[in-house]
């Protein structure tokens, strides 16, 4: 695995042969959350995941950020790297895949949105708790912060240790301004109308026990989008990715092998 800049947004990478997958992680994470599929998809294709701008690594924007100019922050990654990539959204992350897929469509091969939405502003109290969580941020501090927030985003029999990670990758990333960014971003989205316009072929999955964003929210996305799957990711909360990760590796690059025609047969080096 090696670390690049790419015009002040950080990046993991691990592969070197293959389709490329950018990751694209939640509002309260980093590029650490997708250590599970650095490790393990980098066998099959070239595996990208960013710290989003103004988070953990990243410098911060030079001005404020909404959700297409995230979108566009994924799309100069994925023109610095080739033609156009297979991209993997968690949560926040999912949001900005789909924006990114129905600006720059041509640079999307397919999508893989996981335990996200339409985003919250499809309900304004939804919104509304949104936006307050930069003076929360603010007030408490990114540790406190993150010991508040972070266990929720697991399921409730999730072990101590990941719960343990994810709050430390938590309070590792967050910081403001980049934060009130991606708040305001996703308290002013409401993708429903332009889901059903993205071509690119999806799959949806989802926690069975996601307490933050809910099965009908990953649900709604796959039945408005034009070709999509729809997975349940049993014992898993919010980070299915990380909480479940054998489960969800598998069912990812069941949909690459489909998208991507990546060989069926696991590399010898996986035997």
């Amino acid at each position: 695995m090696t670390a690049a800049h790419v015009e002040a947004v950080h990046v993991e990478e691990a592969g070197s042969a293959g389709p490329l997958l950018l990751c694209l992680h939640g509002i309260g994470s980093s590029s650490a959350a997708f250590a599970p599929q650095l490790a393990e998809l980098s066998a099959y294709v070239r595996v990208v995941a960013w710290d989003a701008p103004g988070y953990a690594k990243s410098a911060d924007p030079g001005s404020l950020l909404d959700l297409d100019g995230f979108a566009d922050a994924a799309a100069d990654l994925i023109r610095e790297r080739g033609a156009s990539a297979h991209v993997l959204g968690v949560s926040w992350g999912g949001v900005i895949a789909l924006r990114l897929a129905a600006r720059h469509p041509e640079l999307v091969d397919s999508l893989i949105v996981a335990d996200s939405s339409a985003g919250s502003g499809t309900d304004p109290a939804k919104a509304d708790a949104m936006r307050q969580r930069a003076a929360e941020l603010a007030e408490l501090g990114p540790r406190a912060f993150a010991e508040r927030r972070g266990p929720r985003l697991v399921s409730p029999d999730a072990p101590p240790q990941l719960v343990r990670r994810v709050v430390d990758t938590m309070a590792a990333s967050v910081r403001l301004p980049g934060y009130a960014y991606a708040a305001e971003s996703m308290a002013g989205a409401d993708l429903r109308p332009e889901i059903p316009g993205i071509a690119a072929p999806a799959l949806v999955l989802c926690g069975d026990q996601d307490r933050v964003t809910g099965v009908e929210a990953s649900q709604a996305i796959a039945g408005a989008l034009h070709r999509s799957a729809y997975v349940i990711v049993k014992d898993a909360g919010h980070l299915a990715n990380q909480e479940r990760p054998e489960a969800f590796n598998a069912w990812v690059l069941s949909h690459l092998r489909i998208t991507a025609r990546i060989p069926e047969q696991e590399p010898s080096s996986c035997l």
